[in-house]
């Protein structure tokens, strides 16, 4: 059995202790990950602080050009990387093309564009303010190690989210992937650092005592954390004691609400990937839909056919549209969830009941005759299980969209876009789509509002989230 290993200062690092890494489609174990030790972790912190200085020294426009070299070893290992994507965290392979299905495929292919928006972007000195007596400028500096701690339901391009734009203002980075999906990680790092400078970017891995560690470690400048709310409070609570900045991508539990001019069937497509991208393994999908009385019964049809249409299976088989659930936890979660709905009178329109079998394939369910207050609708299931809830006024819509501790994402639908922004303006989110959900760019800034954590990646303003303003001014 292999054991994959970690890349501090270049080289790769393994540890006495390792855990396993298991297919969620199978139970097949696909090699052993180091547990990495705390001086093995304080080894991986010194080395990036050893190497910062340098590495900020160098002009933007090398660094910028190492970045599109990063974009090239993703784009000449895509397959690889996406095939590790399938084995470990389930979706399928799927395609990059409009028509295919967005699975691993697409996420090495995301990594390689969120590569190389980041090293395209410019971060100029802006004027604040001159007069005839002084001129104030507003220059951006790197924060100087960066630690990160990465999710197991996108391992490859969240992380390519904490990395690179961390790595093109000047920052190190020291990133633990989730311990559920390591080895993807750390190979497409493995290839990454190949074309860096020793110690630039670096892994540690391991259980939450890993990560703990390296949050804890009063070198490390800034933390950047996507996962959950309650990992997410501990984070912070660790990077208090050291007065360290974060930026927290933490839980959704979005509503997606549909007005009632709009078009079952136009909307329903919409709508599914929303709600079931990625198995509902997705921090931004809706997981909670409010449709008016007079569509109900019209959009969970719709979605009811588009829902067993799916073929389900392991992704590494062709025609596979929707893999497992990533690992056991979860599975469980999601099964409490929707047994404590059926018990409380809830209608389990299709699904609802896994298969015997290897894997932790569960079935796309979708419930009715469930409302606000149920754990299925207040807690975040974070799987293929989305509850419809029906609602007569808008604003009692907009209401129980916002009645929740979270804020990440929402979406209106409507054929009225002029209703659908005035509806749109009122709801708790950090992005609110229109007749669309979920859909990122990696121009445009996302983060949270409320529960759902603080700070913004992507663009410009993703740029300026790794980086610290430094104002000089200058007498006349």
């Amino acid at each position: 059995m292999k054991t994959y290993a970690n890349t501090v200062d270049g080289r790769a690092v393994v540890s006495d202790r390792t855990f396993e890494s298991r297919n969620p489609a199978t139970g097949e174990v696909l090699g052993l990950v180091p547990h990495s030790t705390p001086e093995q972790v304080a080894q991986a912190v010194a080395t990036a602080k050893a190497a910062q200085p340098a590495w900020a020294a160098r002009p933007d426009a090398e660094r910028k050009a190492l970045m599109m070299k990063v974009a090239e070893a993703i784009k000449a290992n895509a397959e690889t990387l996406a095939t590790w994507v399938t084995r470990e965290q389930g979706k399928p392979l799927g395609g990059v093309g409009p028509d295919q299905v967005p699975g691993a495929r697409f996420e090495a292919w995301g990594c390689e564009v969120w590569t190389q928006v980041p090293a395209s972007l410019d971060l100029p000195v802006d004027l604040a303010f001159e007069d005839e007596t002084r001129r104030d400028e507003v220059h951006r500096k790197p924060y100087g190690v960066i630690a990160a701690i990465a999710p197991w339901n996108w391992p490859l391009l969240i992380a390519i989210w904490q990395i690179v734009p961390s790595l093109r203002a000047g920052n190190t980075v020291v990133i633990k992937p989730s311990e559920y999906t390591s080895i993807g990680t750390l190979e497409m790092v493995r290839l990454i650092a190949e074309v860096l400078p020793p110690g630039v970017l670096n892994t540690v891995s391991g259980p939450g005592e890993v990560g703990a560690r390296l949050v804890e470690d009063p070198r490390v400048d800034k933390i950047m954390f996507t996962g959950s709310g309650a990992t997410g409070a501990k984070i912070a609570a660790a990077a208090a004691k050291n007065l360290t900045p974060t930026t927290m991508e933490l839980g959704g539990n979005d509503a997606a609400i549909v007005l009632p001019d709009a078009d079952p069937k136009a909307i329903a497509m919409g709508l599914f990937w929303g709600a079931f991208l990625n198995m509902g393994q997705t921090c931004a999908c809706a997981k909670r839909l409010y449709v008016p009385d007079s569509l109900h019964d019209a959009v969970v049809a719709e979605l009811k056919g588009l829902a067993e249409a799916m073929p389900m299976g392991d992704g590494m088989q062709d025609g596979t549209v929707m893999g497992p659930i990533q690992n056991r936890m979860q599975f469980d979660k999601v099964s409490r969830l929707v047994e404590r709905a059926r018990a409380d009178g809830a209608t389990i329109v299709c699904g609802g009941r896994p298969a015997d079998g290897p894997g932790n394939f569960y079935p796309l369910t979708i419930v009715t005759g469930i409302d606000d207050g149920a754990p299925l609708v207040d807690e975040e299931q974070f799987g293929p299980v989305l509850p419809v809830i029906r609602y007569r006024d808008v604003d009692d819509a907009v209401a129980r969209a916002n009645r929740l501790d979270v804020g990440l994402g929402a979406s209106v639908w409507s054929t009225d876009l002029q209703r659908a922004r005035e509806v749109a303006s009122r709801i708790q989110a950090g992005t609110v789509w229109i007749n669309q959900h979920g859909m990122i760019h990696p121009m445009v800034p996302f983060g949270g509002t409320k529960g759902s954590g603080w700070g913004v990646e992507f663009g410009v303003d993703g740029l300026k989230a790794v980086t610290q303003p430094q104002v000089i001014s200058i007498k006349k």
